[in-house]
Order: C-alpha cells, then sequence, then structure tokens
C-alpha cells in the first residue's frame, strides 16, 4: 500500500467497509435478505419501466415520472448494494479512497434527484387535482422533460459539490468507515483535516438538498388534501386520493428517513439507529414498485395483459 506523511500521520489510501457489524453468525442470513432485497428491487423496478414504455395507455405524465422514479431506485439501489452485499462474504473488505469517494457521488447524486423527482410528482398530482381543467396545458411533454432534466441536474450540481470537498481532505485513521457504505458522517471522522467549514458548507447545502424539496411537497399535499375535502361526494374524495396515496407514502418514507437521520446527532448510543434509518433508505427502492403495483389498478391491468 502506498503511504505519505502528513503532520507526522500515516495517510490513508484505502477504508474498511464492515457492513452491519461483526456478528458471523448473522452473516448468512443478513447476505440472502440483501440479496432478496437487491434482486427484487432491480427486477420490480425494471418491470415498471417496461411495462410504462410498452403500455401507450400509460404515456402520460404521471407515469413518465415514475419510469425516471424507477430508473433512479435502480441506480440508487446499485450504488449501495453490491457493495454491502460484498461485505457479508468472508475476505477482503477494503475499499479505495477513489472507490469510496465514487460512491459516496454517486449515493448523493441518486438521493438528491429523487427528493426533487418526488418534488416534481407532488407538481404535477397538485395540477391533476386542483387546477384539472387547465392540467394538459400546465403539465405538457415540454414541462416534463424540464423537471425531469432539473431533477438530475440539481443532483449532480450539489453531489460534485460535497463530493469535491470531501476528497480534497487528508484521512490519516482509523481506517474503518463506520457505516455500510461511504456516507459523509462517518468519512469525515476519519479525516485528519479541519472539517468545520465543509460541516458548515454540508448544513448549508442540505437546504437545497432535501428541505426545500420536501417542504414543496409538503406545502404541494396541503393544498391537494384541502381540495379534496371540498369534493362533495366521498366516491369523488377517495377516488381523487388514491390518485396520489402512493406517492405520498413514497414521500414519508423517502424524505422524512434522511431528513430523520441527518438530524439525529452523531453520537455513540445513536449511530447503531443511524445505521438502521439508513437501511431503511435501502428497502424504499424495493417499496416504489410493490406500492406502484399492488396500489395502481391502471398498472395491475398493464401487467395482467
Amino acid at each position: 500500500m502506498e503511504r505519505g506523511e502528513w503532520d507526522n500521520q500515516t495517510l490513508l489510501m484505502e477504508f474498511l467497509l464492515p457492513g452491519l457489524g461483526d456478528a458471523h453468525e448473522l452473516q448468512t442470513p443478513l447476505f440472502v435478505l440483501c440479496l432478496t432485497i437487491y434482486t427484487v428491487t432491480m427486477v420490480g423496478n425494471m418491470l415498471i419501466i417496461v411495462l410504462v414504455i410498452t403500455d401507450p395507455h400509460l404515456h402520460t405524465p404521471m407515469y413518465f415520472f415514475l419510469v425516471n422514479l424507477s430508473s433512479l431506485e435502480t441506480c440508487y439501489s446499485y450504488s449501495i448494494l453490491p457493495r454491502l452485499l460484498v461485505s457479508f462474504l468472508p475476505g477482503d473488505r477494503t475499499i479505495s479512497v477513489q472507490g469510496c469517494m465514487a460512491q459516496f457521488f454517486s449515493f448523493g447524486t441518486f438521493a438528491t434527484s429523487e427528493c426533487y423527482l418526488l418534488a416534481d410528482m407532488s407538481y404535477d398530482r397538485y395540477l391533476a387535482i386542483c387546477k384539472p381543467l387547465h392540467y394538459s396545458g400546465l403539465m405538457n411533454w415540454k414541462v416534463c422533460l424540464q423537471l425531469v432534466t432539473g431533477s438530475w441536474v440539481v443532483g449532480l450540481l450539489i453531489s460534485t459539490g460535497i463530493t469535491s470537498f470531501i476528497a480534497r481532505q487528508r484521512f490519516c485513521g482509523p481506517s474503518a468507515i463506520d457505516h455500510f457504505f461511504c456516507e459523509e458522517a462517518p468519512l469525515l471522522e476519519l479525516s485528519c483535516s479541519d472539517t468545520v467549514m465543509i460541516r458548515i458548507l454540508i448544513i448549508i447545502l442540505s437546504f437545497p438538498d432535501v428541505v426545500f424539496p420536501f417542504l414543496f411537497t409538503l406545502a404541494s399535499y396541503v393544498c391537494i388534501i384541502a381540495a379534496i375535502l371540498r369534493i362533495p361526494s366521498s366516491i369523488g374524495r377517495h377516488k381523487a386520493f388514491s390518485t396520489c396515496s402512493s406517492h405520498l407514502t413514497m414521500v414519508i418514507v423517502f424524505c422524512g428517513t434522511l431528513i430523520i437521520v441527518y438530524m439525529l446527532p452523531r453520537t455513540v448510543p445513536l449511530r447503531q439507529l443511524n445505521k438502521l434509518f439508513f437501511f431503511h433508505t435501502v428497502l424504499t427502492p424495493l417499496i416504489n414498485p410493490l406500492i406502484y403495483s399492488l396500489r395502481n389498478r391502471e398498472v395491475k391491468g398493464t401487467l395482467e395483459r
């Protein structure tokens, strides 16, 4: 291993990713569980993409956003789960600094893009329910493409900014990352550089990263629920709410989990709880195809055909 010296401290060229812990008796069950989650996630999301593309009845803005959400979920899972599976196998559990930065960059890009895409989907549902007569004009294909492109670009820019600052840090040990993937907080704990400025930057960027799209989504659903409650018939209210209940579930699980994770202090008793909440973000891509297929009559009809 190549080594350099800085202030009499050995610089790290690779990290150790211990996974979810050193309980050897649980390694096999956890490997099977995570492999099942990964397989179902990839197959389920790719199935949704194929169904929407092949069925002309699903060529609407809502399903266009759903295809992009499934694509993000597929990439999101691919950036975390394969490395987590490796950590359950006997052998080398190290990852190079460059590989760790690449994983961190990928995770940040897809997670941020998903936050904005969920906000786009809430705006789509807001227009469909609160402004149905103007929906086709306001949510045309040009607007859909601009919203989706904007989600990917914002995720890419924010992740590039944070990753570039973290990559400039000097890491001098210990080498073990206290997580099952390369995440910002445990990475900075291994830095022997001054991390005050980068921590302030991360707090500032957390607002356009997670908080702003979550508040926008929340405001959209306040308007949506208010509009639904004004519908005179119970059947109409049920039908209107059923069109956005699946998306609302995704928003609560995904954005809510991220906000809780980054609000929890990095104290020793709460570290395992932090990992547990992050593991829920691994489960989110699995939930997506399930709730959109089991609770959506159009998707189920296409699947049956």
